[in-house]
């Protein structure tokens, strides 16, 4: 290995390498501390939410001592729902930074409250929150361009490259050993605070071994582009432009404009849309015959229809008939903008097989559980727990039954949602075949370098 200590110490007479290296471990620490505070205060805002909903529930608990009215229960008891972090969303936190991860419901229509924090596609192609998948996507390759790119111009303005060639064991094995050497060094940078803070959150062995394999792969992608133009007879400032160009088209230029074809190609209305319809109907029913009402809702929910019919004034069963009619007039609209959502999720991971930062993105994001089917599984809870507030309380509305102390404290609770932490392969795959392509091609430019650049 003494080949190591040489290319080292060579290295280490570069305050400027020497320099950017500790900057990288420094930005990435700050990264991972920045995920792992965000979560940390996410899973505080949900123990504490847990502690005031009991206090609520016991304060509206006491209303019932004596018995009371049910629709005032169900209208005036909020009951909380939480998705709670996963122990890897600290390196990428995904649509976490956006969409609600609290929300307190209400056996009211559900729509209007589901959408109240309004929900985005995760725009995977753009930059995000200050974490580690930020870090790695956008600011690592700045980082190996930095370290990689006069590799061999710089020998050539010096003088020493055509020495050099003709030492023994030079050509394509010392640009390897130089490179290899140096993306070494950036992984190191990148991951030993990943290690740190992967122990400090619990995060399990295949979510980090995801990561590593992530950042890995990502790193070999650029480094074999490094190589490829590094190992050109182009002069120092050359290579540095045409990297940094291949920076800004890969990571910046092309994903946007994959985005707004995306985002042209399949429309998507956004969910506030789905709430202002849903109370447009709702609203618009306090206008129409409350026999009407119940008749369409009896249609649907025939099971209530033979109990006693409403007197005159206002009754809670119609008022709860009429919200439920509400979600049911919007179930086409939610059901086409779910596709929609999932739509543009699956085009964007398959254009990660091409834009490897995209690929990076997604893999992280959904072993990070953060993504789009992590916020549209929260919701799909939601709606169970909603339909059994619904299916808890009827009976007490249409059998206009009492409810006592015992009844309250019966009503259901929320349960949080087991994290799915899938490993998705087939993008963790392309990342690894990129990688690979990327640093065949880079090791067979290094084997043409020449020591005159004509």
């Amino acid at each position: 290995m003494s080949w190591l200590a040489h290319e080292w110490r060579l290295l280490a007479r570069s305050r400027l390498a020497l320099a950017a290296l500790a900057l990288l471990l420094v930005l990435s620490t700050l990264a991972v501390l920045s995920g792992t505070r965000e979560v940390a205060r996410q899973r505080q805002t949900i123990a504490r939410l847990a502690g005031l909903q009991q206090q609520d529930l016991t304060a509206q608990a006491r209303k019932y001592t004596h018995g009371g009215d049910p629709g005032s229960a169900a209208y005036y008891t909020f009951h909380s729902t939480w998705d709670a972090p996963s122990p890897a969303a600290f390196l990428a936190l995904g649509l976490r930074d956006a969409a609600p991860y609290v929300l307190r419901l209400r056996a009211l229509a559900l729509q209007a409250q589901l959408h109240e924090g309004e929900s985005f596609n995760p725009e995977l192609a753009l930059a995000g929150r200050f974490d580690f998948a930020f870090v790695l996507v956008y600011l690592a390759p700045l980082f190996l361009i930095a370290l990689l790119y006069d590799l061999v111009s710089g020998e050539r303005r010096s003088g020493r490259l055509g020495t050099l060639l003709a030492m023994p064991g030079a050509g394509r094995r010392l640009w390897l050993r130089r490179a290899g050497l140096r993306a070494a060094l950036v992984f190191g940078g990148l991951v030993l605070p990943v290690l740190v803070g992967a122990l400090a959150n619990g995060t399990t062995m295949a979510a980090l071994a995801t990561a590593l394999l992530v950042t890995a792969a990502y790193l070999a992608v650029w480094s074999g582009l490094a190589l490829i133009v590094a190992t050109r007879s182009a002069s120092s400032a050359a290579n540095a432009t045409a990297l940094m160009g291949c920076w800004a088209v890969l990571t910046l230029v092309v994903p946007t404009l994959a985005n707004a074809v995306l985002a042209r190609a399949v429309p998507v209305h956004q969910g506030v849309e789905l709430m202002l319809a849903q109370r447009q109907t709702v609203h618009g029913a306090w206008d129409l015959p409350p026999p009407a009402t119940m008749e369409k809702f009896f249609r649907t929910h025939p099971e209530w229809q033979h109990t006693a019919p409403l007197p005159s004034g206002f009754h809670w069963k119609w008022y709860y008939a009429f919200q439920q009619l509400g979600d049911e007039s919007v179930a086409p609209q939610v059901a086409a903008y779910r596709d929609g959502l999932l739509a543009r999720q699956r085009w964007t991971a398959r254009l990660g097989w091409l834009l490897p930062g995209v690929g990076v993105q997604a893999v992280l994001h959904r072993q990070a559980d953060t993504d789009l089917q992590a916020q549209l599984a929260y919701q799909d809870h939601i709606a169970d727990f909603h339909a059994r507030l619904r299916a808890f309380y009827y009976p007490y509305l249409f059998n206009d039954a009492r409810f006592g102390s015992q009844d309250f404290a019966a009503q259901p609770r929320f349960i949080s949602p087991a994290r799915s932490m899938e490993t998705p392969v087939g993008q963790l795959l392309g990342l690894v075949l990129m990688g690979a392509l990327a640093l065949l091609m880079g090791a067979a430019a290094a084997g043409r370098v020449r020591p005159t650049s004509g």
